[in-house]
């Protein structure tokens, strides 16, 4: 308006504005307190809808803790807590609602009638003394301070410190500086005193969606840091699965490297392998049992887990292969492959990592004795025989393998009387009854010789040939000239095998009798 003298005419117009600025405020009034009712049955309801999701959560949750209680049940726990002091907070704001306007009037339909609700009166003589909280006040300021303190106590680090954060500034109460007076006012100054009745009543009813809004955040924070942990790399690891479990030289090792979870919270209801039930462990089971016959095996069971009053069973579905123990190195002196003639030669044939049933080795005069792996050598005419050796592996693929060996004869014995060699000494009525033996010599194989006829010399008389064995009575009659310290050579021993036919072994070494 302006300053100075007026003129009547000036002073009724500026009266009317005053009038019409005064008549536009109250209109504007009556429209902001309708939009605060209006604002408050929105709120209301959205609480509603608010308690019927947070109630769905907390039975997901509740099941979790049954199904899997090593992973859900401690922050089950927590939850119930913290719903427990949201339904206490929530329930005395609910209480100072019904307090502050249990003398406002309804309409026809049970609502209140926002726009008789301008005054502030009821709350301010509620919460304050003058310029001083009352001891509603301080209760009620004392309450939002505590509720984020509580949260924070119960949940521990099970809560991240970003949801922390944001439900202490949810329900912060720091003072505000406000414009229009000019100053810093406490927080339920600048908040509650001398507003609307229905402006308080939808504050109330917004704190009461913030504390809902805490309970969910709350429940989701903890689903999601188990969200969090499952989708992270850290909760993966490489698993190796081979194609099988044994693989033979120069073949091609195939399998597939796949990422699985290890959650050493996760405990399975039972599990279930090749039919017998082991216990469940922490993220894994173990199990044990024999191995079986040589060949390929399979493992198979089963998983097994609750979820949402279900079992859920995993398959599990694998193979493995056993091979024949090893009972003895290989040791192969290759100048000394060696088979004789005329002799049977034990020989033990296997395949590394194949059952002997699966093994099958053939040559000339080679022929198995009934003993899986255990073959005899009767080596024929020739310098070599070649051993060829086919195994059939468990995927019934063939492989094979030979070796060469050197056929020899029996080595020459050494002749001997009464069974001992070289320099034999002895009355001659001994030689006289004794016998013409031949031995052989560090040779390994039992054998059995003949000795089928010999040379007899006495040095000054001639040779006598015997047929046989024995002195005949020519070797007696030169024997009878000969005195002591004379000497007797038998040489020219024949022998063959016991059981060979006509086989002659090579020249014997001679023995000497030397008569006492």
């Amino acid at each position: 308006m302006a300053a100075g003298k007026l003129s009547p005419r000036q002073k009724m117009i500026n009266l009317m504005y005053l009038v019409f600025i005064a008549m536009l405020a109250l209109n504007m009034s009556k429209e902001v307190l309708s939009a605060f009712g209006i604002l408050n049955s929105k709120i209301i309801e959205s609480n509603s809808i608010t308690d019927e999701r947070n109630e769905n959560s907390f039975g997901q949750l509740s099941q979790k803790a049954v199904d899997q209680p090593g992973q859900y049940g401690e922050k089950k726990i927590i939850v119930e807590k913290i719903r427990k002091i949201s339904k206490e907070y929530s329930d005395y704001l609910e209480g100072i609602k019904t307090t502050i306007t249990k003398k406002t009037e309804k309409d026809a339909e049970g609502n209140f009638m926002y726009e008789q609700m301008d005054k502030g009166d009821v709350v301010d003589a509620l919460f304050f003394n003058g310029d001083k909280l009352s001891k509603e006040g301080k209760e009620f300021l004392e309450k939002i301070k505590s509720y984020p303190a509580q949260i924070k106590d119960i949940a521990g680090s099970k809560l991240p410190e970003v949801e922390v954060d944001k439900i202490e500034k949810r329900f912060a109460t720091n003072p505000i500086k406000s414009k229009n007076a000019g100053a810093t006012l406490a927080w339920i100054d600048y908040n509650y005193k001398s507003f609307p009745l229905i402006a308080t009543v939808t504050k109330l009813t917004q704190l009461q969606a913030d504390v809902k809004a805490t309970e969910s955040d709350v429940m989701a924070s903890m689903f999601q840091s188990d969200l969090i942990a499952a989708a992270s790399l850290t909760a993966y690891q490489p698993i190796v699965v081979l194609e099988k479990s044994v693989f033979f030289q120069g073949e091609a090792v195939k399998g597939k490297i796949i990422l699985g979870k290890f959650d050493p919270k996760l405990v399975a209801k039972s599990v279930v392998v090749n039919g017998s039930s082991v216990q469940a462990q922490a993220g894994q089971a173990n199990f044990s049992f024999g191995s079986g016959n040589i060949g390929e095996h399979a493992i198979t069971g089963s998983f097994n887990f609750d979820e949402n009053g279900k079992v859920v069973s995993l398959p599990i579905k694998d193979k493995y292969v056993v091979v024949a123990r090893p009972k003895s190195a290989t040791i192969s002196a290759d100048k000394m492959n060696v088979v004789y003639r005329g002799v049977v030669n034990p020989m033990t044939i296997s395949f590394a990592g194949i059952s002997a049933d699966k093994v099958k080795a053939t040559a000339p005069g080679l022929a198995p004795t009934g003993t899986p792996g255990q073959y005899s050598m009767r080596p024929g005419a020739g310098n070599e025989v070649v051993i060829s050796v086919t195994g059939t592996l468990p995927d019934n693929s063939i492989v094979s393998d030979k070796k060469t060996y050197r056929i020899k004869g029996i080595p020459g014995p050494t002749g001997t009387i009464r069974g001992e060699m070289g320099v034999v000494k002895g009355p001659k009525s001994s030689l006289e009854i004794s016998t013409v033996g031949a031995k052989l010599v560090d040779f390994d194989f039992e054998v059995g010789l003949d000795v089928v006829g010999f040379n007899f010399k006495v040095t000054g008389q001639p040779t006598v040939v015997v047929v046989g064995n024995k002195l005949n009575a020519q070797c007696k009659s030169v024997l009878s000239k000969v005195g002591r310290g004379d000497q007797v050579t038998i040489s020219e021993i024949k022998t063959k095998l016991v059981g060979a036919g006509s086989y002659l072994l090579p020249r014997t070494a001679p023995v000497i009798y030397e008569i006492l």
